[in-house]
């Protein structure tokens, strides 16, 4: 793309880079706060506890088996609502993006109620579909919390893709089932991963909705966010941070990870 013609340094370019340093200074402030509070000798000393080792775990297992069910509902869905419509099709595009501008503790608190219904006492009924106060219970909070991220960008992605590609396909002989795995798919699939990975690093920090659907139980239903309000709660801020610092960290490797692949460059600083 040529460069746009002019001087590189006019009113907004300085406002507009203005606000980006003040932005990322205060995003680094934070995390200089962070750092400067512990030290990596109380960091290791804190995750060496088998109740935080055993959140680690469970959050990471929790978080795979719910980017699994993202990916397995965003793709049908977003390609649903991308290609096709239908009468209420806005209505529908506001109940997919409703758990986004919903509070996280109304999530917790629907899920509990709705498992009171005669339908989720049903459920509860069956050993192996228990969800109230189980690990099976953090799974359903962390999908209901990031299910539509990953519709989203999939809809995005399937948006960008060139629909006249997959009718010349059916064109070709192809049938609806091929054009979309061989045309629509790899079209996306870069929009998509973008897609799982944020749904997957928002399900590792889930919190609210677990305080109250699973509770938090040590050895048993706790999760990397509730360890933090658990340490919070009595105190001690060093064991929380050091937790935290953990989640930030894994934040911190998958955008950067997510926007490296993205963007096709070898060097992480490159323009």
């Amino acid at each position: 793309m040529p460069a746009v013609a002019g001087p590189r340094i006019h009113r907004v370019s300085v406002i507009t880079i203005a606000a980006l340093a003040v932005f990322v200074a205060a995003v680094l402030a934070l995390v200089a706060a962070d750092l400067w509070f512990t030290d990596a000798d109380s960091m290791a000393e804190v995750l060496a506890k088998q109740e935080v080792r055993h959140a680690v775990r469970l959050s990471l297992a929790t978080s795979g088996a719910t980017l699994v069910l993202v990916v397995a509902f965003s793709i049908p869905v977003g390609y649903a609502l991308s290609r096709y419509r239908f009468p209420g099709s806005v209505v529908l595009d506001a109940i997919v993006d409703l758990p986004i501008v919903m509070p996280p503790v109304i999530v917790g608190i629907s899920l509990l109620v709705f498992f009171r219904t005669p339908v989720g006492r049903w459920i509860e009924s069956i050993e192996w579909l228990r969800f109230v106060y189980t690990v099976k219970g953090i799974v359903l909070c962390q999908f209901f919390m990031t299910a539509s991220l990953g519709i989203r960008a999939a809809k995005a992605a399937f948006d960008a893709a060139d629909r006249r590609l997959e009718h010349l396909a059916l064109t070709l002989g192809c049938t609806h089932w091929q054009a979309f795995r061989m045309v629509a798919l790899p079209m996306a699939r870069s929009g998509l991963a973008a897609g799982a990975v944020m749904a997957w690093a928002r399900a590792v920090g889930v919190f609210g909705p677990l305080l109250i659907f699973v509770g938090a139980v040590p050895m048993r239903t706790t999760v990397m966010s509730t360890v933090i309000y658990l340490e919070v709660s009595v105190g001690r801020i060093e064991p929380a941070l050091a937790v935290a610092m953990l989640l930030l960290a894994m934040a911190m490797v998958t955008l950067v990870l997510l926007h490296w692949l993205g963007s096709g460059r070898r060097q992480w600083w490159a323009p």
